[in-house]
């Protein structure tokens, strides 16, 4: 399923495994902490608090795994393909603080969110800050870039519009589903990946393609981790399980489920807000229903059509990897399922 590559490079298992790769994000991680250090001491504190909490950097292993598609040896990153997998970092910190503060979250990545330790207007400004690092960042690698990472930003704020709009709405459609998703989701990691090749100075065809992979595979990556709120258990998130349908945002299997034989009760359930007893007949229900399987075989469509844009970039092992990290989305959901 996996292309092979050359014997001299061992596949990688996932964008971690790349070689440079630990590397490249140590460099990250040193980067994001210098770019956001402020003239004032409290401003740092808040800016980093998130970032110092951790998480997968998804989205600068992405960046860095695009600027070496076409390599047959990958080594390190470059200063200006770090800078940019920063730039998207700093962008996702950003609405991950505007997020908190909308959803009124006490907690982010096991410690206490921005909002709840210093308050939502301290919150609010922390994640301006951090999108106006990243749009300084932008604008040092160039026109192009500065001008997708703001049209980004637009884009996340759309698909979490789309979100909002909807909240407990019971006749939301597929359409407006994805197209928050689009917004919220798979903009920020097609950016990810078009930043990467473009600072590489690939050709249009290989930007185009690896900006393809990353739309499609964000778009997976949401529909995956929407179905797993509701089919998996909460040791197996790390997270309450359930808490779309606690906050109203109806997800595709919901979506799905409300048209099919278990709409009736699932109507009479939902549409408001519930208790931990309703949220759990709630995922009976969907668990039993077809929607699940159809969810995932959508799923399975936008990872198809992610492993179908690098179709033109050969076997190098970044794309074998690229490949690879589809494979992992659904191990991961079949693991929960």
């Amino acid at each position: 399923m996996v292309d092979l590559v050359p014997i001299s490079v061992p596949q990688a298992n996932s964008l971690l495994d790349l070689p440079g790769m630990s590397d490249g994000l140590a460099r990250t991680e040193d980067e994001i902490r210098k770019v956001v250090e402020s003239k004032d001491p409290f401003l740092t504190e808040v800016a980093r608090h998130l970032i110092d909490a951790g998480g997968k950097r998804v989205r600068p292993a992405l960046c860095i795994t695009s600027s070496q598609v076409l390599e047959i040896n990958p080594g390190l990153a470059s200063y200006e393909v770090v800078r940019g997998g920063v730039a998207v970092e700093l962008v996702h910190q950003g609405s991950l603080y505007h997020d908190d503060v909308m959803d009124g979250a006490e907690t982010r990545r096991t410690v206490q969110s921005v909002n709840a330790r210093w308050g939502n207007l301290e919150a609010i400004l922390a994640g301006d800050y951090l999108l106006a690092r990243a749009s300084e960042i932008a604008a040092d690698l160039g026109t192009e870039v500065a001008g997708l990472l703001a049209s980004t930003i637009a884009e996340l704020c759309e698909g979490q519009v789309h979100e909002l709009r909807y909240a407990f709405a019971l006749d939301r459609s597929e359409g407006d589903y994805l197209a928050s998703i689009a917004g919220k989701t798979a903009s920020l990691l097609a950016t990810a990946a078009r930043i990467g090749a473009l600072v590489a100075g690939y050709p249009r065809d290989v930007i185009e393609a690896v900006t393809a992979f990353g739309h499609n595979y964000g778009m997976a990556f949401q529909v995956v981790d929407d179905l797993l709120d509701v089919v998996a258990t909460d040791e197996q998130l790390g997270k309450p399980a359930g808490n779309d349908l606690v906050e109203g945002t109806y997800t595709l299997p919901v979506i799905r489920a409300l048209a099919g034989s278990a709409g009736e009760e699932l109507r009479e359930l939902l549409g408001g807000p519930i208790n931990d007893a309703t949220r759990d007949r709630v995922k009976d229900l969907l668990k039993s229903d077809d929607s699940i399987a159809a969810t995932r075989t959508t799923a399975t469509e936008f990872l198809d059509q992610a492993t179908a844009a690098l179709d033109s970039l050969g076997n190098e092992p970044a794309v074998g990897t690229l490949r690879t990290t589809c494979s992992l989305l659904l191990d991961r959901l079949d693991s929960a399922g």
